[in-house]
């Protein structure tokens, strides 16, 4: 394929066994120039001496961002406000990662004159999809090369003979039972010994969490700043986007928190199981929802709930850079500008339970609300409006009992 017209190409690079024979397939199958791109998210692996490996294998030259403070402000948080839940229970923490590595990787193309981007994603799951989506998206004439869908090697045995055969400096370890994939916002386990749903997953699997029998006998309560919809404070401390999230990853996680276990379907047709850890975000879900609780009009939290679940199929699908994402963002957040103030939670055994919530635009009225005496509501003016709602079912009911006595 020497003849492609590709000339250079923009590598989403780990290093790891995958991306290290894709990139070098890439400079023996195109004869191209490769740069690498290694996105830090917050996955906490080893990122020093990629460079090195990088350059071993043949590419011209890595770039490695830290995009944690933007992947949380821009992408995660504005999911949060929306409340986004993919089938009630995934918090889409791999989804909402693609779009930012691919939004990243077509700048430093631009940047460097690249013909083309390259991604590891595999022609089953979802990633392929949400990685070249955000491409097309935001460069609409890029070449995309997906090497798992084209090329002949289809196992994890042949891509280690390639690896050898090539002197690629990947390390040979025990393979894992399963993959995962890590950022600041999660950690998910799939394949392997998953596969079968009946399988119930081993304790030492999970990274960010202990599980909540070994969690303190103690509960710990934790308050939540907000402002405009956004957590701001961590018990009055005011933190950065990405420093808040990781501390309450540590918090959540030594207490259990966070852990889900999902048969999900994905969005090229097939069900798959994966298992989760999302600590942090488990708790920002819920302190989130206490808060609009208190702040949210009663029609406009009905409305909000009503968009969730195609929010989150945007998100799983891949449609972040979507006109449809953009536009169901900018009613959300339209709702958020009073969701301000506090919440309290106690964490205690894998449990996040809402103890108290406060806010300057609490729509809250105790005297309307109280069981005791009260001077505002008049009690009998439920009977009209009881009557008024009631009078279709009266009717339908009418219509019955005439049909009956005929």
């Amino acid at each position: 394929m020497k003849d492609s017209g590709i000339k250079k190409v923009v590598l989403a690079y780990s290093g790891g066994l995958d991306t290290s024979v894709i990139l070098k397939w890439l400079i023996e199958t195109y004869g191209c120039e490769v740069i690498a791109f290694a996105a830090d998210l917050g996955q906490e692996e080893e990122l020093h001496g990629l460079e090195d490996k990088a350059r071993k294998t043949g590419a011209s030259k890595l770039y490695v961002e830290d995009l944690r403070e933007e992947f949380v402000k821009d992408f995660i948080f504005p999911m949060l406000r929306a409340n986004a839940v993919y089938e009630g229970t995934y918090l889409l923490g791999t989804s909402i990662a693609r779009p930012l590595i691919a939004k990243k990787q077509i700048e430093i193309a631009r940047a460097e004159g690249a013909d083309a981007v390259a991604h590891g994603a595999t022609g089953k799951g979802n990633d392929q999809v949400r990685f070249e989506l955000t491409y097309l998206a935001l460069s609409p004439h890029i070449k995309i090369i997906a090497p798992w869908r084209i090329w002949d090697l289809t196992s994890r045995n042949a891509l280690i003979s390639y690896a050898r055969k090539h002197g690629i400096p990947v390390p040979v370890t025990a393979e894992k039972p399963y993959s995962s994939d890590r950022n600041l916002f999660h950690i998910s386990f799939e394949g392997g010994i998953l596969e079968d749903p009946w399988h119930e997953p081993q304790d030492d699997m999970f990274i960010l969490s202990v599980s909540p029998e070994k969690a303190p006998d103690k509960p710990v309560h934790v308050e939540i700043g907000y402002c405009n919809g956004n957590p701001v404070s961590i018990d009055g401390e005011g933190l950065s986007p990405a420093t808040l999230l990781h501390r309450l990853n540590q918090l959540g996680g030594r207490n259990g928190i966070g852990r889900a276990d999902i048969v999900e379907n994905r969005y090229v047709g097939m069900k798959s199981r994966g298992v989760y850890e999302t600590p942090g975000g488990t708790i920002l879900h819920i302190a989130h929802r206490a808060m609009e609780s208190l702040t949210l009009d009663r029609e406009v939290m009905h409305f909000k709930d009503s968009l969730i679940t195609r929010y989150a199929e945007l998100v799983y699908y891949g449609y972040w850079f979507a006109p449809e994402r953009e536009v169901l963002q900018t009613a959300v957040d339209e709702t958020q500008k009073q969701v301000t103030g506090t919440v309290r939670l106690k964490l205690y055994k894998g449990t996040c339970m809402v103890a108290g919530r406060k806010s300057p635009y609490s729509l809250y009225r105790p005297d309307f609300a109280t069981f005791e005496e009260d001077r505002v509501y008049q009690q009998a003016d439920a009977t009209g409006f009881i009557r008024l709602n009631a009078l279709r079912l009266r009717i339908r009911a009418m219509a019955q009992e005439e049909k009956h006595e005929k």
